[in-house]
């Protein structure tokens, strides 16, 4: 009886050791720990993803409060655009392939929000994106690709595989961090659409510091593996990606 106490005994510590293990794993703060939320202004849902200690939308964001011709454009007043549409009817543009696939494209002045330009990181724009959540100012990207290794690494490891939305070669996409970036395109500055599917471009909400009329951005091409900063034209439309506040 004394025999099989012990063996009892070592049994139970083992499984208690066995559960802390488990516990502890399932807190793990890895570059790879996705959830979802809901934005309570349209009910979309967007799936996350946890990369070191920031929080990133893992879809560009697509709110779409109202829809505009590309040939509409301003430093000044928001404009929103969904890729090769050109009319005005929010109801028909959010049932476009490209809609759903690329989200909507933000010139400054939506993404902004009415707010002034942020360099701080974390940044205090809430800017277009849902409550809770804000615009990245440049330095939050920078610490996005400083952690996966500096810019010539990161953009393999943000894009998503495959050439399903990316154009060919999509070079060196692992998609490692499930931030799965996307080629939304962008508008031009008197007409159009351009680069889908080979370009991805993102606004910060961090302005030129030499150019009131440009803001930071960064962007990923389907052809290189690098993330580039740029300072884009405010009156462009680029996607957005929101991180936690």
């Amino acid at each position: 009886m004394k025999k099989i106490g012990i063996i009892f005994i070592i049994a139970y510590v083992s499984l208690l050791f066995s559960l802390f293990f488990v516990g502890c794993n399932k807190n793990d703060d890895t570059s790879e720990q996705k959830n979802n939320f809901t934005d309570s202004r349209d009910g979309k849902v967007y799936s996350t993803v946890t990369i070191g200690e920031q929080v990133w939308m893992a879809e560009n964001l697509s709110y779409l409060p109202s829809v505009s011709d590309p040939v509409v454009n301003s430093y000044t007043i928001p404009y929103y655009y969904v890729w090769g549409y050109f009319n005005e009817n929010v109801d028909s543009a959010r049932v476009t392939n490209n809609f759903k696939t690329y989200g909507t494209l933000y010139n400054w002045a939506a993404a902004m929000a009415g707010s002034e330009s942020d360099s701080s990181n974390p940044s205090s724009v809430q800017g277009v994106c849902p409550d809770g959540w804000h615009l990245p100012s440049d330095a939050e990207w920078t610490q996005l690709t400083d952690y996966l290794g500096g810019d010539s690494l990161a953009g393999g490891k943000l894009k998503e595989t495959g050439t399903i939305h990316w154009n060919s070669p999509n070079t060196s996409a692992t998609n490692e961090t499930g931030f799965s970036a996307l080629p939304g395109g962008n508008t031009g500055v008197s007409e159009g659409f351009y680069r889908l599917k080979n370009n991805g471009e993102w606004w910060s909400a961090t302005e030129t510091e030499t150019d009131v009329e440009g803001a930071r951005n960064r962007y990923m091409s389907h052809d290189r593996s690098d993330v580039s900063k740029g300072s884009g034209d405010k009156r462009l439309g680029y996607s957005v990606r929101c991180v936690k506040d």
